[in-house]
């Protein structure tokens, strides 16, 4: 590895490592924001005059809750995250684990998240350099590994995330910017989507059950629209095989959820990430196919 692709390693994976702790933040707010959009939506329907709709609160004020505002809290004493108390990794390093004020553990995940997309960041930047490539992929494992966090607590994939990744696919292609052909983004994406909805009705009116949700489908052409329609197949096949074992895992130590489901939104983000970092093609020899 030369000396410039290192450097550009340290760079992006510094700043993987600041977009981490933002991600964990995106990942705890962005369902609870998404909760209260939908309860004011359906407090306006069901208002019978203007003057039942309750107004919103205005900027700054107790109510307003968004990826910036109120200040991040312990959950379990309510004490303010200073910000010395907030660098990634190195906080949760130094506080062992555990919250300043009550010692009450902090979950592991969070410097997992930081970690991850650190690592993700990094290396973006040694395989492609200080480039706008680089930050597109970058930008696609932030968007990604938001996207597994959300979807594993919540089992939602938000359009909030899932319609700007796929445009961003059809934007970059059409710039030059990924190795894919506009053509074949496009046709990944309309693939993808469809593919996966023809799956839905024909396990529905098999079963009578929802087999998956409208997110998998927009999920699955984004990563249509970023690796092309001839990266699919891989793609499945490997979300499908860990879910699988995943699944079985789960069941056997007794923690499937109400009503025995699986987020399969999770598998088809390790999947992805997996075709950014050794190609869609190497994934069917990664699962033994």
């Amino acid at each position: 590895m030369s000396a410039p692709a290192v450097m550009d390693a340290i760079v992006l994976g510094i700043l993987g490592m600041l977009i981490g702790s933002f991600l964990n933040v995106v990942i705890h707010r962005l369902p609870k924001m998404l909760e209260r959009r939908w309860a004011d939506e359906c407090a306006s329907l069901q208002a019978t005059d203007i003057a039942a709709v309750p107004a919103p609160a205005p900027d700054g004020g107790e109510d307003t809750y968004n990826l910036l505002t109120p200040r991040s809290t312990c959950p379990h004493c309510g004490h303010r995250i200073r910000w010395f108390e907030n660098i990634p990794l190195l906080s949760y390093a130094a506080l062992r684990g555990r919250c300043a004020a009550c010692r009450t553990p902090i979950g592991l995940r969070y410097p997992l998240i930081e970690l991850l997309t650190a690592v993700l960041f990094a290396w973006c930047g040694w395989h492609w350099g200080l480039s706008w490539t680089a930050l597109a992929w970058c930008g696609f494992s932030a968007a990604i590994v938001s996207l597994a966090g959300i979807d594993w607590d919540t089992t939602l994939l938000p359009d909030d995330i899932t319609l700007p990744l796929l445009w961003a696919g059809l934007a970059l292609s059409a710039m030059g910017i990924l190795q894919v052909s506009l053509e074949d983004a496009v046709w990944g994406a309309m693939a993808g989507y469809l593919s996966l909805w023809l799956v839905y009705w024909a396990f529905r009116l098999a079963t009578g059950k929802e087999g998956m949700g409208f997110g998998d489908f927009k999920l699955f052409a984004a990563l249509g629209a970023w690796f092309g329609w001839n990266a699919l197949v891989p793609i499945i096949l490997m979300a499908s095989v860990i879910g699988a074992v995943v699944g079985i895992g789960i069941k056997l130590i007794g923690q499937l959820r109400d009503g025995g489901y699986v987020p399969f939104g999770p598998f088809l983000a390790l999947a992805g990430l997996t075709a950014m970092v050794i190609g869609p093609q190497r994934i069917l020899s990664v699962i033994g196919l």
